[in-house]
């Protein structure tokens, strides 16, 4: 699905974000990236999704080179890849049947897109992947009226209905507590299963990686540095993935020190 050759991506004030990495996903693969805060995995993520261009290197996405496509043929490939992000970019003045067509604009002209917002088009799809996540009875509610965990579900329903060859995560349980968090994932990782999805993941809770993840991708400074089965990832490389130089580390780095990341986390046998 995906091949990267020497990608690196540099912004224009000088931060080079993701430093000559090779990689390579086969369809349908399950990965996990962790890394600690500033590593690349957002800017890694929106190459991934085709929001932005690498500085260098060629990324094949499919076996086509998506430094050849602009245009029709570019949102037509975007419209292949599912990005559900922290913050959830949902309206949440809409209903949430809106929010959950909103996975159809790829393919819809603007004159169809907003017939639907004053008719609601292809319903019977909202209510189905509304189902699929235990929000069948949600459906006519405002979206801003729901939990956050409900609302991360109504952004999974989305990319549901947009039925991407591929499922992008860019930190989708951040900020919710861990029973949650839990849940979220398994429900990602069953609906992709079921679809033959490639689904990649980023972290901050290691755990979960290791639980629900047969590969894992680490990245440090926009560098590879481990990507293998959770079972070879030993407490030493979290230690090393993890900590910074005193002179580096915030208040708020603080409070989530390498020693307590890799006491926590559960390796497999």
């Amino acid at each position: 699905m995906y091949t990267l050759r020497g990608i690196t991506k540099t912004y224009l004030h000088g931060c080079t974000a993701i430093a000559g990495l090779d990689l390579h996903l086969d369809a349908g693969e399950h990965v996990a990236v962790i890394g600690p805060s500033g590593a690349g995995k957002t800017t890694l993520f929106r190459l991934l999704n085709c929001t932005l261009r690498p500085s260098a290197g060629t990324l094949h996405v499919g076996g086509i080179d998506s430094a050849q496509l602009y245009g029709k043929r570019l949102r037509h490939l975007r419209c292949r890849i599912g990005t559900i992000y922290q913050q959830h970019n949902l309206v949440p003045r809409l209903r949430v049947m809106h929010n959950v067509l909103a996975g159809h604009l790829g393919r819809w002209s603007t004159l169809r897109s907003l017939v639907s917002l004053l008719r609601p088009l292809e319903l019977d799809s909202a209510r189905a992947a509304l189902r699929q996540v235990g929000l069948a009875d949600k459906i006519f509610q405002r979206t801003d009226r729901l939990s956050g965990g409900e609302q991360q579900r109504v952004a999974i329903a989305r990319t549901l209905v947009q039925d991407p060859d591929v499922v992008l995560a860019d930190e989708p349980v951040a900020s919710l507590d861990p029973a949650l968090s839990e849940n979220i994932i398994r429900l990602l990782c069953d609906l992709a299963s079921q679809g033959g999805k490639t689904l990649m993941v980023s972290l901050h809770s290691v755990h979960l990686a290791l639980d629900y993840f047969p590969r894992i991708i680490a990245l440090q400074e926009g560098r590879l540095v481990y990507d293998g089965p959770p079972q070879a990832l030993s407490p030493t490389v979290l230690h090393d993935l993890f900590t910074e130089t005193p002179a580096e580390v915030s208040p708020e780095a603080e409070l989530h020190a390498p020693s307590f990341i890799v006491r926590n986390c559960r390796f497999p046998a």
